[in-house]
């Protein structure tokens, strides 16, 4: 079975993030999408928020399964015993700090945790969570950014539904 991790903070998730899974799913037999809880950052949504949100955008993609974790991704990936990372790319500008990324978990791995890079369709190349953050924080319109379900859960926590 090809298995692969698909992990980040998900700080909402967005209709990126979603384009990056929904392919990712077609290319897997399954997916794990993996909620990182990182302690360098301070989230917006705690770490069962986030969760609850993937599964729930996520519900109708069968071979998806979300999950969180804390610690190196290269751990993790083996705890699971998953040899194959997914990263979006947005922007070339993306692409320095993802490669750092790859090569210190093939590292840390011993050579066996492969990146596969999919780059985001041109529709959401301009998405990111803290811009989509920031417009809900404003009471923006961020209804091409996140799904509705999304939207409802940012707008809450900002005070403005």
């Amino acid at each position: 079975m090809r298995v692969a991790i698909y992990p980040g903070s998900f700080d909402p998730v967005t209709n990126g993030h979603l384009d990056i899974i929904k392919r990712a799913s077609g290319l897997f037999d399954k997916i794990i999408v993996s909620v990182l809880n990182n302690s360098a950052k301070t989230p917006l949504f705690s770490v069962e928020e986030r969760v609850k949100m993937l599964k729930e955008v996520t519900k109708d993609i069968p071979n998806v399964e979300v999950d969180s974790f804390s610690g190196l991704t290269s751990d993790y990936a083996k705890s699971k015993n998953v040899k194959v990372l997914i990263r979006g790319l947005r922007a070339v500008t993306d692409f320095d700090y993802e490669l750092h990324l790859a090569q210190t978990n093939s590292l840390l791995s011993g050579g066996n945790l492969e990146t596969v890079f999919l780059t985001t369709d041109l529709a959401y190349s301009f998405l990111s969570a803290s811009t989509v953050r920031e417009i809900a924080s404003f009471n923006g319109d961020i209804s091409k950014c996140v799904p509705e379900y999304v939207a409802d859960k940012l707008y809450e926590k900002y005070g403005h539904k």
